[in-house]
């Protein structure tokens, strides 16, 4: 049955405008961006259908061009939607982050490196440099990796940071395997890496590990 068909308070399109967003289940969420099916599936059929192929939400998002307009129900147009969705969000949370001061808004920096980080399929470190009144002047990805582990070479990062006349600066890489607990390996390069710029006088001030929807603090936890 077409979602037309349905009760007018079953509807996605129709419960998110009365409910909010938040309230709609995920493959509600990719009917409305959907806004049609194919013939004998509703648009809510059809974004189970892709939830299930793709592995959920996640994988739907960071899905290759080839990999999404294959899938019945996307296409080219579907496909530019949704990528031009994700790097409005990415924008969004990159002005906010821009805006505000790194410590007191610590959720709009974790926010956006969890965004940008969570749907590598490859290790990445970046860099957020930060000014003397912990406002963002630059976010860098300087090391890119394997599915296990990248090389991080202290020398450029003090190079980078001093580039940018930064006073503090938060690191921040990805697991792929999607465990965000830090090895022993991670710790050891932030003890480095924090001994090597407090010699140019720059604080680091946090470490995130993004796997997936997860993130880790190293502040928070107490590895800093």
């Amino acid at each position: 049955m077409a979602i037309r068909d349905w009760p007018e308070d079953a509807r996605p399109r129709e419960k998110l405008l009365r409910q909010g967003a938040a309230a709609l289940t995920d493959a509600e969420l990719v009917a409305v961006f959907l806004r049609t099916g194919v013939p004998g599936k509703s648009a809510v059929d059809l974004g189970r259908e892709l939830l299930a192929r793709f592995g959920g939400l996640g994988g739907l998002c960071r899905a290759d061009r080839k990999a999404a307009c294959a899938a019945p129900g996307v296409g080219e147009a579907k496909y530019a939607l949704l990528a031009a969705v994700m790097e409005m969000a990415r924008r969004a949370l990159g002005e906010a982050m821009h805006a505000g001061d790194a410590l007191t808004s610590p959720a709009a920096v974790r926010d956006y490196l969890r965004l940008t980080l969570r749907h590598k399929e490859y290790e990445v470190f970046c860099c957020v440099f930060l000014d003397a009144q912990n406002r963002v002047i630059a976010v860098e990805e300087l090391f890119r990796g394997t599915l296990t582990q990248t090389s991080v070479y202290p020398r450029e990062i003090v190079r980078r940071a001093l580039a940018h006349n930064a006073a503090a600066l938060i690191l921040a890489h990805n697991h792929p395997s999607g465990v965000a607990e830090p090895s022993q390996a991670d710790r050891t390069l932030t003890r480095h890496l924090r001994d090597a710029l407090a010699l140019v006088d720059v604080r680091v001030l946090d470490h995130f590990i993004v796997a997936g929807a997860a993130s880790l603090s190293f502040m928070e936890a107490g590895h800093l």
